[in-house]
C-alpha cells in the first residue's frame, strides 16, 4: 500500500530530527561527556576493588578496633592504624603549608621579578625538579640530608617527620608552581595596568591585585599538591623510618599509611588477613583524600567572591563627612617581595644540589656497556629501560591525553555553570589525583593483569599509569581553558563557526601553553614513578619485544639495584638516576623549544580574528564552489 503525502512528511520530518540529534555537535559532546564520566568511573572501581578486598579485616578485627587502634604487628594478626592517620595527617599539612607557600612565592617570582634572561632558565629548573624520580628524592634525603639534621639538631639519626616534610615539601613545588605560573601568567593585564593608574606600586599591584586574581587556579595547583603529598609513598617509606608511633617529636621514627603498604606488601600472602588489613589502610586513605576535596571545595565555594577586592571595595570614607587620614602603605608588599628573592634563590640551590648529587655519583659510572650493553640479570644494563620507559610514556600518553582534554573542553566549554554534575566530576577527579601510588599499582594488578588478562607486561603498567596522570591533564588543561577570553569565543561565533569549530581552531590553539605544561607534569610523573609500576611490569631485566612484555623502567630499575644494597649495584643505580635526568633534560627542553615555536606562530603579523576570518572565509568559498560545481 502507497504512503500518503503526510505519512511521506512525518517520515521526513522523523528522518531530519533523527539526524539533528546525531549531528557533529551532538556527537562531539556526548563524547567529552564520556570523556569526563570516566574519571567517576575508575575511582568507583578503585573503591570497590579496594572495599571488597578490605572486607575480611574489617570484619574480623572490627571497624572502630583497625581505625583507632594503636598497635600494629602484622605477623601476629594485630591491625591499628591510627598512629598511621596521625602520621599522615600530619606529615601531609606541614609538606603542603610549606611547599605550597615556597611554591606559590617561586611562582611569583618567575612571573613578576625574575630577569627576562634567566626567565627561561629558572623554568627549565623547576621542570626539571618534576621529572626527578621520588626514589631518588628519598636516597638523597637520607644519603646527604639525613646526616646533616642529625649533626645540626645533635640525634644518632636525621630521620622522621621533619626530613620527610622537607623532601615532601620540594617534591610537590613544581606541580603547584607549574600551574600557579600559568594562572599568573592569564590575569588580564588591565588589572596590573589598573592598579598602578590607581597608585600602587609594583609589588602592592603583585601581590593585593594580580595574586588574588590567579586564586582559583592556586587553589586548584593546592589540591594537586595534596594529591601528591597524600600519595607518595617511595621516598616516604625511605625517610620515614618505619615504625609506628605517634609524631611528638621530629626525629622519633614513624610510619604512613603509604609507607606502610609499600614495606609489608611484598611479604604477606595472598588471601590472607594480614593482606585484606593493608587492603583497608588504602581505603582509609581514599577515605581520607575525599574528605580533604570536600573541605576545599567547600572552602574554595564560600571563599569565591566576585570580582577583585582591590577593585570592589567601596569607598566610604569622606561621604559621611569624616576627615581622611593618609599614612604610608605597602610595607608588607615590598617585605613579600624581598622574601619571594630569597624563597626562589633557596629553590634554585636546592634543585642545583639535587643535580649535582645526581651527577656526580652517576656519571663515573656510566659506560657505554652499562647504556646499550645486552641485559641480563647477571649485568643489568639501561637498554631495557630505554625501551620500557619509552612505551610507557607513549602508551599513557595517547590514551590518557585525548581523555584527559576532552573531559577538560566538556568541563570548561560545554557544562552549565554550578551544574552538580560537573561538580561530580571534579570532586571525583580530585579524589583520583590523591589515590596513593602503590594502591593503583595493586589495583592494576588484579585489574588489568589478572581480571583483563594483560598479565604482568608494560601494557598494565601504561594502562595502570593512564589512571595516575589523567587528573594532571585535566585539571591543568581545564584551567587553561577557562582563561582564554570569552572575546575569543565571541568573535567566532559572530564570524559564524559551530561550538565545536571554536573550540579546536579558537580556544585550544589559545590554552596550548597550558596542555604542553600538563604534558611536561605527565611525563615527569610517568618517569618518576615506582610504586605504582612495581607489580604491574615484571622487573625483567631483558629487553622487551612488545608492549605485551614484562620490562623495567628506570625508577623501577633504581629502586631493585638500592634494594639489593651492594656496593656496584648503588654505582649502577646513580648511573641510570644520572642518564633518566639527561633524559628528562632534553625533553624539557624541545618541549621549551615547541612550545616558542607555538607562541611565535600565533603571535604573527595578522592578528587572530583576521587568521580566523580567512579561515572561515576560505572555506565558505571553498563549500559554494563544491555546491555551484
Amino acid at each position: 500500500m502507497a504512503e500518503t503525502k503526510v505519512e511521506k512528511e512525518e517520515k521526513k520530518s522523523l528522518l531530519k530530527r533523527f539526524a539533528n540529534a546525531f549531528n557533529r555537535e551532538n556527537i562531539a559532546k556526548a563524547v567529552f561527556i564520556a570523556f569526563a564520566a570516566f574519571s567517576i568511573l575508575a575511582v568507583f572501581a578503585i573503591i570497590f576493588y579496594i572495599l571488597y578486598a578490605s572486607i575480611p579485616a574489617l570484619r574480623e578485627v572490627g571497624v572502630f578496633n583497625f581505625i583507632f587502634g594503636t598497635t600494629w604487628a602484622g605477623s601476629s594478626g594485630i591491625y591499628g592504624i591510627f598512629p598511621m592517620i596521625v602520621t599522615s595527617l600530619v606529615l601531609t599539612l606541614l609538606s603542603v603549608l610549606i611547599g605550597g607557600t615556597l611554591a606559590v612565592f617561586t611562582a611569583v617570582f618567575i612571573v613578576y621579578y625574575c630577569p627576562k634572561p634567566l626567565k627561561k632558565v629558572f623554568n627549565q629548573l623547576v621542570n626539571l625538579l618534576a621529572g626527578i624520580p621520588s626514589i631518588i628524592y628519598g636516597y638523597f634525603g637520607l644519603t646527604l640530608l639525613s646526616p646533616l639534621l642529625a649533626n645540626m639538631f645533635g640525634v644518632v639519626s636525621g630521620s622522621g617527620l621533619l626530613l620527610s616534610t622537607i623532601v615532601l615539601s620540594i617534591m610537590i613545588l613544581p606541580t603547584i608552581a607549574s600551574i600557579t605560573k600559568n594562572s599568573l601568567e592569564s590575569v588580564p593585564m588591565h588589572y596590573y595596568e589598573g592598579a598602578l593608574a590607581l597608585g600602587c606600586t609594583k609589588n602592592q599591584a603583585v601581590f593585593r591585585v594580580m595574586l588574588p586574581a590567579a586564586r582559583n587556579g592556586i587553589i586548584a595547583a593546592m589540591i594537586l599538591g595534596i594529591g601528591r603529598a597524600v600519595g607518595e609513598t617511595m621516598a616516604v617509606q625511605f625517610l620515614l623510618g618505619n615504625k609506628v608511633n605517634f609524631p611528638t617529636s621530629f626525629f622519633l621514627p614513624l610510619t604512613s599509611l603509604t609507607s606502610n603498604i609499600a614495606q609489608e606488601m611484598g611479604y604477606v600472602s595472598v588471601g590472607s588477613t594480614w593482606e585484606s588489613a593493608l587492603f583497608a589502610t588504602g581505603l582509609v586513605l581514599l577515605i581520607f583524600v575525599l574528605i580533604i576535596n570536600i573541605i576545599l571545595w567547600v572552602v574554595k565555594k564560600n571563599d569565591a567572591v566576585s570580582g577583585n577586592k582591590f577593585f570592589t571595595r567601596k569607598i566610604t570614607e569622606g561621604a559621611s563627612g569624616h576627615n581622611m587620614n593618609y599614612r604610608k602603605a605597602g610595607s608588607i608588599q615590598d617585605v613579600l617581595m624581598v622574601l619571594s628573592y630569597i624563597i626562589a634563590i633557596i629553590v634554585a640551590v636546592a634543585l642545583i644540589s639535587i643535580v649535582l648529587f645526581v651527577f656526580i655519583q652517576g656519571f663515573p659510572n656510566i659506560s657505554w656497556n652499562m647504556l646499550f650493553g645486552k641485559s641480563s640479570n647477571s649485568n643489568k644494563t639501561l637498554m631495557p629501560s630505554f625501551i620500557t620507559t619509552g612505551y610507557i610514556i607513549l602508551i599513557s600518553l595517547v590514551i590518557a591525553l585525548p581523555l584527559g582534554v576532552g573531559a577538560a573542553i566538556f568541563l570548561n566549554e560545554y557544562a552549565k555553570r554550578g551544574s552538580k554534575f560537573v561538580k561530580i566530576v571534579r570532586l571525583f577527579i580530585d579524589t583520583l589525583a590523591g589515590v596513593p601510588s602503590i594502591v593503583f599499582g595493586l589495583f592494576g594488578k588484579i585489574f588489568f593483569c589478572q581480571i583483563l588478562g594483560i598479565g604482568v607486561t608494560i601494557l598494565s603498567g601504561s594502562l595502570t599509569m593512564v589512571l595516575v596522570i589523567l587528573p594532571t591533564i585535566i585539571r591543568s588543561t581545564e584551567q587553561s581553558l577557562s582563561e582564554v577570553p570569552d572575546s575569543m569565543r565571541e568573535a567566532s561565533y559572530a564570524l559564524g563557526a559551530g561550538k565545536l569549530r571554536t573550540v579546536f581552531k579558537v580556544v585550544l590553539p589559545q590554552a596550548l601553553s597550558g596542555i604542553i605544561t600538563s604534558i611536561i607534569l605527565a611525563i615527569g610523573r610517568i618517569v618518576g614513578e615506582t610504586a605504582a609500576l612495581i607489580y604491574t611490569i615484571g622487573g625483567s631485566s631483558y629487553a622487551p619485544s612488545s608492549p605485551l612484555s614484562r620490562g623495567t623502567t628506570f625508577t623501577t630499575l633504581i629502586y631493585t639495584l638500592f634494594s639489593e644494597g651492594r656496593t656496584d649495584q648503588y654505582n649502577q643505580a646513580y648511573a641510570a638516576a644520572a642518564v633518566l635526568m639527561i633524559f628528562v633534560i632534553i625533553l624539557n627542553l624541545l618541549v621549551t623549544f615547541v612550545e616558542h615555536a607555538i607562541k611565535n606562530k600565533n603571535s604573527g603579523k595578522k592578528g587572530i580574528i583576521a587568521k580566523l576570518w580567512n579561515k572561515l572565509t576560505k572555506r565558505e568559498a571553498k563549500v559554494t564552489s563544491d555546491e555551484e560545481n
